[in-house]
């Protein structure tokens, strides 16, 4: 892979947006069978300009799939429109209800491996995670055979949004240090959301029983492939903040993210 410094764009009073260094992938990986789920919920706005960003990308084997929880916004809608655009290079799976990200991921990972994909890459649609570290996710994958590889905040070389302020940095930090001490993960950024996994590592995880419908989705997945001894890589990524929309992040979410990683620790136990 050949890989370049990477850039900082600024237009004059808005926010900084670093965009990752441009990757040249050789043609067999290139056109390898990707597969990008992207939960959505009220995201209407941003869903054109992710789904753009995806298509414009140097990978002619890749396909997104966007699953929409019933966005009262008409983010389904938009999806729908989008699909027509692209034809087979994009799916949308339409659920009633928001029934949160967990299962939503499960819905989408199952609808790619069962179109064929043999890398899923999770992926947020606010716009958090810049599409152009895709390539790269997929060469270091490739080149590792790692079952899963993270784009981490908080390995070397990794950033967060300067918009993130100090109260979400300590909560953030505070966080990852929590998951890692509970269940002795070997990453650096255990909620991390945006990832490319191969099709065993997902099969091999046994999807479809995992039980986190929220953000300890994320949790929940590290720990099932480290238990189950997938190999687990992580490369640094700038993490963006979100510029439209709003964050999903309430109350019952966060507490599930905190009980899960004990109910994990103790179900080990209990096997044990």
């Amino acid at each position: 892979m050949h890989e370049q410094s990477s850039r900082t764009d600024r237009t004059p009073g808005a926010p900084v947006r670093i965009s990752p260094p441009p990757v040249a992938l050789p043609p067999s990986w290139s056109a390898a069978r990707v597969s990008v789920v992207v939960p959505t919920y009220n995201e209407a706005e941003n869903l054109p300009l992710l789904v753009g960003q995806l298509m414009a990308l140097d990978l002619p084997g890749l396909r997104a799939v966007v699953v929409d929880d019933g966005s009262p916004d008409g983010t389904g809608e938009v999806a729908d429109k989008l699909a027509a655009e692209h034809g087979e290079r994009l799916s949308v799976v339409h659920r009633e209800s928001k029934d949160g990200l967990g299962r939503a991921y499960v819905a989408g990972m199952s609808r790619a491996l069962d179109d064929g994909a043999d890398h899923v890459v999770q992926m947020d649609a606010d716009l958090s995670h810049p599409a152009g570290y895709v390539p790269q996710l997929l060469g270091t994958q490739l080149s590792t055979n790692a079952g899963v590889v993270i784009g981490s905040r908080y390995v070397p070389g990794g950033s967060l949004s300067e918009a993130w302020g100090a109260h979400r940095r300590l909560l953030s930090g505070w966080a990852n240090t929590y998951v890692k001490a509970v269940l002795s993960l070997p990453i650096r950024d255990v909620t991390a959301g945006f990832k490319i996994w191969s099709a065993a590592a997902l099969r091999a995880i046994d999807l479809p029983s995992i039980q986190s419908t929220g953000y300890a989705f994320q949790i929940e997945m590290h720990h099932r492939a480290f238990r189950r001894g997938q190999k687990l890589v992580e490369i640094p990524i700038h993490f963006e903040d979100r510029t439209a929309g709003e964050s999903k992040l309430d109350g019952s979410v966060a507490l599930e993210a905190a009980l899960r990683p004990l109910r994990l620790r103790w179900s080990e136990r209990a096997r044990h």
